[in-house]
């Protein structure tokens, strides 16, 4: 049967054009119907789709990534949580304060009205709890008995191990005893001695210094180091005796004793400062009013003047009394009429010290007393009735508590009476002492306004001349003046991605937005290379866990300023972008340690180098004292003042700032060069062109003159005759050489000297003076890498004895000069017995009689040895003072509380650098390997050891700096064993 084809009839055009439409739909719709797919349909394995893809699920705006499995650790989550960084105690708005911050920021127009003030002192003396004092008594917060507030420690190392590392500013307004408000800028300061730098950025800010002193403790290793730094910046110094409560509830000695225990403090103090300067000005006593007593943990602080005013407020210096007062009885027998008139609150504390007794029956005050046993006015008037309001509390009778605090006119609540022993003593102290007022008053009277201490601090620090107008506008204070902002430490964020510029605006007013010239350490007006504009995004006052955003801050006050930070590494100068003058800066910061621990540091995934390296850079801004280097080998070396101080810094540049993990290598020290005889031979070198000759001799500096460079006794800032009169009245040194000083190195500031001692009839002196730039760079790059281990040298003097220079300058460049200075310098030390030196520490330690055996046993085995070994007047403890290499002081402490059980507390300074013994270029010394060498092989060892370490040869031979031709003479005249 065949199919019939039907042909389709004839249409017209229109009509075939609509079903050829109708076709292409029933196409589509024919092609949708395929795509339901028979459930009997065979499926090739490659198209099976079991899922949805994820573009299905999540979206074609959602970028989906597929690994492979076990690409991703356990460890880390598929997806990572928004990490909020936050490495500091803030406060999350701005906290209530019982003033007006507006009042704040109005009153930093008045630089009378002002006070820059340092909080300074031993570890554990009570520093930061001083400040805590304060911000109670300005701020809503709420005391806790059993967890200080510690309200500057906001650095997350300083909650963890209750120690301050970092100086952190608080600004206050707090009233003095008259009701006339101040604003206090304080500064809270590390009391650790590993933390002195941050001490010193501090001291270069403010104009006055409050010392706090631990009565039972007395005068400690800081409390030293920071009273003499103060004195050297020429600062205004108060004490505050802090912890007077520990007489009363820890060493349980009576009043009369007490007033011994405290005398001896204070004379301790004194002591030391006119060990210094002998000034009678700088004495600090009770009846001048710049010695103040306080217990910070429990809030309170007086001074004579003050605590008279507890007098003066409660019986009115009355001829009847009017009250009666078992606490008080014997005080208030001498507040009625005294033999030169009324009796007045300051008159009555002129009267509160020394050697002076009030007479009961005369009712007069004498110098000398009628009975032995009857008490100073400061027992009779100030430390019993002290002893006796704690000894009311401390007794737990209720009942006798409230007939004593009622005839005080102290009202508690019945519930309070239940409280724990610390509750309640606050609460009654702080009814009986009120505000520290007296604290305040000892600040406003002591310690100048920037208006009359700005002069003084220009003229201590800032570098230029101070016949220009601009330091005459500097001194000044002005606030229309020049904008001049002097920074010396640098604070980052909260999240420690950026950082805060902080310093003192010395003229001028800074404002947001300004433009300015940011002017670094290593600016000068010949070398105007370390300048850098920028723009002042945000200025702020400082308060620690908060800060108060301004628009304006005038001359005289400390200030933050956001958006500068990344032209400053330690310290800078900031002045206003439209000062066209010679621009000058001030003084890098004067450290009174030095930084001679250091460490190897290194990524452990190599490709996370340059995060490092990112870190390292913001740790050399954190802490003023921290220096970084690469050394020849490659290795990434930091360098600080202690263990603590490293063990802080790598806690930072793992956490803060790199966020990656890093190896460390075990800590070893700086070493020094030096040399002990004059050279040999003289010593002289040819310029790789043969065209010019230098000739030099090495010899040591005289005892004691190192220091005076380093400490800025003497400068090449100074005239050539003031320098050469220094040197000559001090150190009997001829006026032509003393004159003749070329340089110090290997900086400004460097322990070495270059001293030009030609003759005019030998050499031409014209000549010679136009490379001595040359000779001086050859000279500083010569003392910054020594020839034994490529340490610094110090100690060393070079004098030029001779030079013969090419006429035409093309061949006296610098290319030919300098490192032929360089190695003329290098060739006199080795002849002139050269020796390795080494840091020393001077070590404290407190710990009771019995285990002063044992400290000796653990110093002994360490290289160290006994100075000084004295009982603490007033306590069971004794002070054992000592000095230890630093290369062996790794772990001491550690060493000694296991061999004391915990009972010894130390602490360690840099105290000087010593000679190592023995000859480090002494190649008959014999090296056994894993053991410690000893005697005269130390210096050997040691020298070995850093050379190999830095990647350098064995050898230490001075023939690698001499030319064939001097050799070669060397050898024919018999000197051979010169070579090495």
């Amino acid at each position: 049967m065949e199919a019939v084809r039907q042909e389709p009839e004839q249409q017209p055009l229109e009509g075939l054009e609509e079903d050829e439409e109708e076709e292409e739909v029933n196409n589509e719709g024919a092609l949708m119907q395929i795509d339901t797919i028979p459930r009997n349909q065979v499926i090739l394995h490659e198209d099976k789709k079991y899922y949805p893809t994820a573009q299905e699920v999540y979206g074609e705006d959602v970028e989906t990534m597929v690994q492979e499995e076990d690409a991703q650790p356990l460890s880390e989550p598929i997806v990572a949580p928004v990490k909020v960084r936050t490495w500091a105690v803030e406060e999350k708005g701005l906290p209530e304060t019982r003033y007006d911050k507006g009042f704040l920021l109005d009153m930093m127009n008045y630089p009378e009205m002002i006070r820059n003030v340092a909080l300074v002192g031993h570890l554990h003396h009570g520093k930061t709890s001083l400040i805590d004092m304060l911000v109670f008594e300005t701020h809503n917060l709420i005391w806790d008995a059993d967890r200080p507030v510690r309200y500057t420690d906001t650095h997350v190392l300083s909650r963890q191990r209750e120690i301050s590392i970092k100086s952190s500013p608080m600004s206050l307004v707090l009233p003095t005893t008259n009701g006339k408000s101040h604003l206090v800028h304080l500064i809270d300061t590390p009391g650790h001695v590993n933390f002195v730098d941050e001490v010193a950025a501090a001291m270069r800010l403010v104009d006055g210094v409050i010392i706090v002193v631990d009565v039972v403790e007395g005068v400690m290793v800081n409390t030293e180091t920071v009273i003499r730094h103060a004195m050297q910046e020429g600062l205004a110094m108060t004490l505050v005796l802090n912890k007077m409560d520990r007489l009363i509830l820890e060493l349980r000695i009576p009043p009369s004793e007490a007033y011994y225990k405290v005398r001896h403090t204070i004379e301790e103090v004194n002591n030391f400062i006119s060990g210094i300067n002998p000034d009678p000005a700088l004495r600090l006593s009770p009846e001048r009013g710049n010695v103040a007593f306080a217990s910070a943990d429990m809030g309170w602080c007086f001074t004579l003047r003050s605590f008279s005013q507890l007098y003066a407020e409660e019986y009115g210096w009355s001829t009847t009394r009017q009250k009666n007062s078992d606490v008080m009885e014997e005080a208030l027998s001498g507040q009625r009429e005294s033999t030169t008139g009324p009796m007045t609150a300051n008159k009555f504390a002129e009267r509160l010290w020394g050697d002076i007794w009030f007479d009961k029956e005369t009712r007069k005050f004498k110098r000398k007393a009628n009975d032995p046993s009857a008490p100073r006015t400061f027992i009779q008037f100030v430390l019993e009735p002290l002893y006796k309001l704690y000894a009311a509390v401390l007794s737990k009778d209720t009942e006798s508590l409230k007939v004593i605090l009622d005839k005080l006119s102290i009202k508690l609540k019945p519930v309070m009476f239940k409280m724990d022993v610390r509750p309640l003593l606050k609460a009654v102290l702080d009814q009986f002492f009120g505000r520290s007022t007296g604290f305040i008053d000892m600040i406003v009277e002591h310690i100048p306004s920037p208006l009359e201490a700005t002069a003084q601090k220009v003229e201590r620090t800032y570098t230029g001349p101070m016949s220009s107008d601009l330091a005459h506008a500097l001194k000044k204070c002005d606030p229309n003046g020049p904008t001049v902002v002097h920074i010396s430490k640098l604070y980052n964020s909260t999240d420690a991605q950026s950082f805060r510029a902080f310093g003192r605006v010395i003229s001028g007013t800074i404002r947001p937005g300004t433009d300015v010239k940011v002017l670094g350490e290593n600016y000068s007006a010949e070398d105007e290379e370390d300048v850098m504009k920028a723009t002042v995004e945000d200025v702020w006052i400082g308060e620690s866990r908060y800060v108060l955003s301004t628009q304006e801050v005038p001359a005289g006050n400390l200030v933050l300023l956001g958006g500068i930070d990344t032209s400053i590494t330690k310290t800078a100068t900031v002045v206003d972008a439209s000062i066209e003058d010679d621009l000058y800066i001030f003084r890098p910061l004067r450290h009174c340690t030095q930084s001679v621990l250091k460490i190897a540091v290194e990524p452990i995934a190599p490709s996370e180098l340059p995060k490092m390296l990112s870190g390292l850079r913001s740790i050399n801004k954190s802490y003023p004292l921290v220096a970084t280097k690469v050394e020849e080998s490659g290795e990434h070396v930091v360098i600080g003042t202690g263990e603590l101080y490293l063990d802080c810094v790598m806690h930072d540049l793992r956490k803060l700032y790199a966020e990656i993990e890093i190896k460390v290598s075990d800590p070893v020290t700086r070493f020094c060069e030096t040399v002990l005889e004059t050279s040999v031979l003289k010593c002289y070198a040819d310029t790789p062109n043969k065209k010019n000759r230098l000739t030099m001799i090495a010899e040591p500096l005289d005892k004691g003159m190192a220091e005076d460079i380093e400490t800025g006794r003497v400068n090449m800032r100074m005239s050539a005759k003031e320098r050469g009169n220094f040197f000559q009245q001090k150190y009997n040194w001829d006026i032509l050489a003393a004159r003749s000083i070329w340089a110090f190195g290997p900086d400004e500031r460097g322990p070495n000297i270059l001293v030009d001692d030609t003759l005019a009839g030998e050499v031409d002196k014209k000549m010679l003076g136009l490379v001595k730039e040359h000779v001086r760079q050859g000279f500083q790059w010569g003392t910054r890498e020594g020839p034994l281990c490529d340490e610094p040298m110090r100690g060393v003097k070079f004098r030029i004895l001779g030079a013969s220079l090419a006429e035409e300058p093309i061949y006296r460049g610098g290319g030919q000069i300098v490192p032929t200075a360089r190695r003329v310098c290098y060739s006199s030390f080795l002849l002139a017995t050269p020796r390795l030196m080494e840091p020393v520490y001077y070590v404290e330690v407190q710990a009771p009689a019995d285990c002063i055996s044992a400290v000796y046993t653990v110093l002994a085995r360490r290289r160290g040895h006994v100075t000084q070994d004295i009982p603490k007047a007033g306590s069971p403890l004794y002070t054992v003072k000592a000095l230890i290499p630093v290369i062996d002081a790794n772990g001491f402490e550690t060493d000694l509380r296991t061999a004391t059980q915990g009972q010894a507390f130390c602490q360690q300074v840099f105290d000087h650098w010593a000679i190592v013994p023995g000859d480090p270029t002494d190649s008959t010394v014999r090296l056994r390997p894993l053991e410690p060498a000893s005697g005269q092989a130390l210096a050997r060892d040691l020298a070995l050891k850093t050379r190999r370490r830095k990647g350098l040869g064995d050898q230490i031979a001075v023939s690698k700096y001499l030319d064939d031709e001097f050799i070669m003479a060397l050898t024919s005249t018999g000197h051979a064993d010169l070579l090495g």
